[in-house]
């Protein structure tokens, strides 16, 4: 059965997110979601992935939930950079009933992106938590939000580096193909290698067959004069 993942980057248009040290966390989560699509679509198979908005568009909590309930997404990924002092990286899931699903994916997204944090030198794991965040609440499947460092704070010396970025969605998208079991894509069998040497090879080229020998030995004649080795066999 094909799996839907929907990746929602938080914030978009007029909604900037939090702002500091020149950065945008629109901006940021769009790029992290965008590297966690590649990745997944480069490596694995068995499902389909949209995002809530492609751009820079302005939407509403509401309308990022609706999308996935419509769509029937079997995860919600909800990308942010935090704000407020702080540093690290934490997950969130709804702090209301929720299945035992939810708590599996919360488990294996935060595994995988503070693994790849860590590569890069973070070291600061906020935790796993649970909020009444309005995107966790009104999805109707699995879903997790994830906080990927501060955008205030000597956190954002990671935040300007674009391929701290990209490891970061890469992360999520291993998260999430990991949870919902897809299948990794089969590489392509190389190409067989071929050498442009002879060396060591010969090839016969007949060029036909004639009934007069006088006819033969003219050609033959012909193609000496150019240099190529030639024999007459009697058939």
């Amino acid at each position: 059965m094909v799996k839907k993942v929907k990746w929602d980057p938080g914030h978009g248009g007029s909604d900037p997110g939090a702002v500091g040290n020149a950065l945008l966390e629109k901006v940021l989560t769009h790029k992290i979601v965008g590297y966690a699509m590649d990745y997944l679509e480069a490596n694995f198979t068995g499902f389909t992935q949209s995002t809530t908005r492609g751009g820079d568009q302005t939407l509403s909590l509401t309308q990022r939930t609706d999308q996935a309930n419509k769509e029937g997404a079997d995860v919600f990924v909800s990308v942010h950079i935090n704000a407020g002092g702080g540093k690290g990286f934490e997950s969130f899931i709804y702090n209301g009933s929720i299945s035992s699903a939810t708590q599996a994916f919360q488990n294996t997204l935060h595994a995988e992106v503070m693994a790849a944090m860590r590569k890069d030198g973070v070291t600061s794991d906020r935790g796993k938590k649970r909020a009444n965040f309005a995107v966790l609440r009104q999805t109707k499947m699995v879903a997790c939000l994830t906080e990927n460092l501060f955008i205030d704070t000597s956190d954002a010396n990671f935040l300007k580096k674009e391929a701290f970025l990209k490891a970061v969605g890469e992360a999520h998208a291993r998260g999430v193909a990991k949870f919902l079991g897809l299948p990794v894509k089969k590489s392509k069998p190389a190409a067989p290698k071929t050498s442009s040497s002879t060396t060591g090879s010969l090839y016969k080229v007949q060029v036909g067959a004639f009934a007069e020998r006088a006819n033969a030995d003219r050609l033959a004649a012909e193609l000496k004069a150019k240099g190529y080795p030639v024999h007459i066999v009697k058939q």
